[in-house]
């Protein structure tokens, strides 16, 4: 899926600038990370130095988070996901499961990367529960299998923007 097919993440305001102020820690980090490798590097024969191996694994665990939240940021919006009266990412839904009102659960639709923003549970729109209820309406029912292979049936019971 290329970036201008990725689906928009909904993010708070500030869980986008929380998410920002860690990519720009990051970047701030990368000539440390460089001088540390350096560092290593004098220490002699690179084939048994684990600490230039350790400072290069680090480096390289570092640009993938910094790549990863450069295009995550790319491909989010701030502010309030549009409802429009369909469940979409970004949306806190309230469902119940077969048919037993009394067996609620409330959860965020979104990245799992916002889940430390919320003590909400996080379900992401391309897990089987998410792709079942994307643009469903309040009030509608959907089947969706299981990674256990179960058919289970759920019924939005409401929806709205996540609040953060």
């Amino acid at each position: 899926m290329s970036s201008s097919e990725a689906p928009k993440t909904w993010l708070s305001q500030d869980a986008h600038d929380r998410l920002q102020a860690e990519l720009d820690e990051l970047i701030a980090a990368r000539p440390a990370v460089a001088a540390e490798i350096n560092a290593r590097r004098e220490e002699g024969d690179l084939r048994e130095n684990g600490g230039y191996h350790a400072a290069r694994e680090e480096q390289s665990k570092q640009e993938g988070r910094i790549l990863y939240l450069k295009e995550f940021l790319r491909n989010s919006e701030v502010g309030e996901a549009p409802t429009a009266g369909q469940v979409a990412p970004g949306s806190v839904v309230t469902i119940y499961f077969d048919d037993d009102k009394n067996d609620t659960e409330t959860f965020l639709l979104g990245s799992r990367e916002i889940a430390s923003t919320t003590d909400l549970t996080v379900y992401s729109p391309e897990s089987a529960l998410g792709k079942a209820i994307l643009g469903s309406a309040e009030g509608q029912t959907v089947t969706y299998t299981a990674p256990s292979g179960a058919d289970i049936k759920v019924t939005v019971v409401k929806f709205g923007p996540f609040e953060g």
